[in-house]
C-alpha cells in the first residue's frame, strides 16, 4: 500500500554498515569466528527516508557524510530510492559507522561510531530550516546530537515524529513537540526512568522536580512482562500528545487521547530484525504526511517492519519489504 504524496523530511544520521554473521553473540571478554564482513548503506536517518520514500512520499535527507570513500557507499541507495539529497552535507573526517553482528535466530547487536553524524548541529538544520519547515511530517532520531534534534523540534511546522532512538535523555520541550513518540520497549522504560528522575549520567535537566509524576519502580502485570500500557500512560503525564511503543513481532502499542490500542503484527519467517524499526518509522511518517489516522498507520507499519525482517540487512532488505507491502 503506497501513501499518496506529502512530504516527508528526516533530518538524521547516514552511515555504513559492517554486517558480520555469528552463531551466537559473544559473552564478555569472548571472541567468535563470523562471517560475511560485508559494507552497506544504513544509519537511522537514512533508513527512515528511505522508507519513507518507498512507502510513496516524497522525502528529503538532512544529515551529513565524512569526505571518505564511505559517503558514496552511505548515500547510494537514498539516491537510487529517489530522497532529495540536497541538505545532506559532506564533512571532513569519517562517515558514520555501524558494526552489526547478527546472530542465528536473526537478532542483532549494534555498535555505532558517529563520524560526521556527530557535526550535524543547530547551524546545520537552521541553514535548511525551510526544507523542514515546508514538511507534513519531519522525523528525527537520536543518533545525531541534542542540540539538532532540539533544533530539528523548534523548525518543524508540520507533525514531528521522534524516534528515541537509541535512547537518549532530551529536553522536555522536545519530547513534548513529539506527535507520535515512538520507542520500542527498551527505550519505554529508559525514558521513563529519567522523565521520573529528573536527570541525566551528566546532570543535565530533564524535568524539574515539580513536574515528576509521583511513583516509580518496575510495571509489571501478572505474567511478569512490563504493563507498555501504563509505560505509555506515565510517559503521557509529561505533556507528551501520543505514544507508540514498538513490541517486535508483537506489532506494536498506540496510546494517545483515545486511549491505548494494541496493534498486531503479521507473522514472518525472520531472518535478520536489522533495520525493521527504521522501515516501520519511515512508513508511518509517510502514511500520517497524507492524514491517515495514527492507529491506521501504525497497522501499515507494522506490516513493513515485519516484512523488512525477512530479507538481509536494513536498506538493502526494503526494496522487497515494500514490494510486497505494495501487494
Amino acid at each position: 500500500m503506497n501513501a499518496p504524496p506529502g512530504r516527508v523530511v528526516v533530518v538524521g544520521s547516514l552511515n555504513v554498515d559492517l554486517t558480520v554473521t555469528v552463531p551466537r553473540h559473544p559473552r564478555p571478554g569472548e571472541t567468535l569466528t563470523g562471517a560475511g564482513g560485508t559494507y552497506a548503506p544504513g544509519g537511522k536517518g537514512a533508513n527512515q527516508a528511505l522508507a519513507a520514500s518507498l512507502a510513496g512520499a516524497p522525502t528529503s535527507m538532512v544529515g551529513a557524510v565524512g569526505s571518505d570513500a564511505n559517503a558514496v557507499t552511505a548515500i547510494s541507495l537514498l539516491r537510487r530510492g529517489g530522497v532529495g539529497l540536497e541538505a545532506v552535507e559532506t564533512v571532513p573526517g569519517p562517515t558514520g559507522l555501524a558494526v552489526i553482528a547478527v546472530d542465528e535466530a536473526g537478532e542483532n547487536t549494534i555498535i555505532v561510531v558517529p563520524g560526521a553524524n556527530g557535526q550535524v548541529s543547530a547551524t546545520t538544520v537552521d541553514a535548511h530550516a525551510g526544507t523542514v519547515g515546508d514538511a507534513e511530517v519531519v522525523i528525527s532520531q537520536c543518533e545525531i546530537p541534542t542540540e539538532a534534534i532540539t533544533a530539528t523540534a523548534r523548525a518543524t511546522k508540520g507533525r514531528f515524529i521522534l524516534n528515541l532512538a537509541p535512547a537518549t535523555p532530551l529536553p522536555l520541550e522536545v519530547l513534548r513537540r513529539a506527535d507520535p513518540l515512538v520507542v520500542n520497549e527498551h527505550e519505554a522504560q529508559v525514558l521513563l526512568h529519567h522523565l521520573e528522575h529528573g536527570t541525566t549520567d551528566d546532570g543535565a535537566t530533564v524535568v524539574t522536580a515539580d513536574e515528576r509524576p509521583g511513583g516509580s519502580g518496575p510495571l509489571r502485570v501478572d505474567d511478569g512482562a512490563p504493563d507498555y500500557a501504563e509505560v505509555a500512560a506515565r510517559i503521557r503525564r509529561r505533556g507528551i500528545g501520543a505514544v507508540v511503543i514498538t513490541l517486535g513481532a508483537d506489532g506494536a502499542l498506540v496510546v494517545d487521547d483515545d486511549g491505548a490500542t494494541p496493534v498486531p503484527s503479521p507473522s514472518v519467517q525472520v531472518l535478520d530484525t536489522t533495520g525493521a524499526g527504521d522501515a516501520f518509522v519511515g512508513t508511518l511518517g509517510a502514511h500520517l504526511a497524507v492524514g491517515v489516522d495514527l492507529r491506521t498507520a501504525t497497522a501499515i507499519a507494522c506490516r513493513a517492519g515485519a516484512l523488512a525482517t525477512t530479507a538481509p540487512g536494513a536498506q538493502s532488505s526494503y526494496a522487497a519489504a515494500f514490494a510486497a507491502l505494495r501487494t
